[in-house]
């Protein structure tokens, strides 16, 4: 194969995504990460290293489904505490929609602004960086940076209770 029809076919590729990660699975190592909380602060995956955490992507902040999700979250967020574990939000919203919907719904943890979709797209939570909103979908990542659990059907109404169970059974 000449090396103009190897690039050729190599730039096909990448752009229709044979390039892109695929989905993550448990004992897959997590992608490294740096978002902006809904205090304009950034966080990163370096800063939660040793730690235990879940990351729940949610399509819009303020809509039922993810209010439910959060609120389940906030309600059970003690019980996630006592076992080491940190919980954070993530969707496309900016940090001032993030920061009120926080503040209206009193959630204790921080949601993470993913406005340019990457990590979004590196894990599976959205199909192109075009994607209006993530999947809701979440991922109990283990304080080796390695993925413990993937969650990608989740019922907004009992997510909580599920990961709760699930971090019981790993312990």
């Amino acid at each position: 194969m000449s090396w103009e029809v190897f690039s050729v076919v190599f730039l096909v590729l990448f752009a229709f995504g044979a390039g892109a990660a695929g989905p993550l699975t448990e004992g897959s190592p997590f992608p490294q990460w740096e978002l902006v909380d809904q205090q304009g602060q950034k966080v990163s995956s370096k800063d939660l290293a040793g730690k235990t955490y879940l990351l729940w992507f949610y399509p819009k902040a303020m809509t039922s489904g993810c209010t439910r999700e959060g609120c389940e979250l906030r309600d059970h967020y003690a019980e996630f505490r006592k076992l080491g574990v940190e919980i954070l939000g993530v969707s496309f919203d900016t940090p001032a929609d993030n920061a009120r919907f926080a503040a209206e719904q009193r959630f204790p943890f921080r949601l993470l602004s993913d406005t340019d979709r990457r990590l979004a797209v590196q894990v599976g939570a959205a199909d192109s960086p075009e994607a209006s909103y993530p999947k809701r979908v979440s991922f109990l990542v283990g304080g080796d940076g390695r993925v413990l659990k993937v969650y990608p059907k989740v019922d907004p109404a009992t997510h909580a209770q599920e990961v709760l169970k699930d971090l019981q059974s790993l312990k």
